[in-house]
């Protein structure tokens, strides 16, 4: 089952992404193709996309959806997709973008834990062992490999503690840090598992917050 969110109605000004800015691009077929904003203008903006890909047809362009993220959660966001340059089916330009909806910014709380995780891929041969770097409700960073890249397909399995039953779903890498530590986003997740990931996620925040205020009392002291 696919990952659900509350959604909310646009409001206030369309923040668009910035030059340098991650993005996936959604098509009618389910498809999820990651991009990056390589240039900005007036009213418009331009994506390249990361992964090989068949050129898109004019149907799936006109019908095409992009995720971004801004202050207020995971933005998607409409536009008239263009060709940047004829010849160049990776590079497209988004005219006259309008956001559709916006989903709730609680799914993107992100904390800082190293929870074990082990990923399996169609790209890799093996199981592979690794851990978070931090967690959020719509994905996490991982510490490693550097074998998986950018439009990686990954099932996975999240260890949320002792005596805890793991969290299971699928994802797929999106993004490469500048450490080269590869990032994940939840492609799908049962209703349950995103309550009981959402759950951790939240007693982590309140556990930060605790130690926060002993270490301020006991400073103040």
């Amino acid at each position: 089952m696919r990952l659900k969110r509350q959604k909310t109605e646009p409001t206030g000004p369309l923040v668009l992404p910035a030059a340098g800015d991650d993005v996936i691009l959604s098509t009618t077929a389910g498809g999820r193709i990651p991009a990056r904003v390589t240039a900005c203008e007036q009213g418009s903006f331009t994506v390249a996309i990361m992964v090989p890909c068949k050129p898109l047809s004019e149907g799936q362009l006109a019908a095409l959806v992009l995720d971004y993220s801004d202050v207020r959660g995971r933005v998607r966001l409409r536009g008239a997709a263009v060709l940047a340059n004829p010849g160049e089916h990776d590079l497209l330009r988004i005219e006259n973008p309008r956001s559709i909806e916006i989903l709730q910014q609680r799914e993107f709380v992100r904390v800082q834990t190293a929870r074990p995780v082990a990923v399996t891929s169609s790209q890799e041969p093996l199981r592979i062992d690794t851990f978070t770097v931090d967690i959020s409700g719509s994905g996490f960073l991982l510490a490693g490999p550097e074998s998986l890249k950018v439009g990686h397909e990954l099932g996975f399995r999240l260890s949320l503690g002792e005596d805890v039953l793991p969290v299971t779903g699928n994802g797929m890498v999106v993004r490469i840090d500048r450490r080269g530590r590869p990032a994940v986003a939840i492609e799908e997740l049962s209703d349950l598992e995103r309550r009981r990931l959402v759950r951790f996620i939240f007693d982590c925040q309140r556990l930060e917050r605790r130690r926060g205020l002993e270490t301020g009392g006991r400073n103040g002291s």
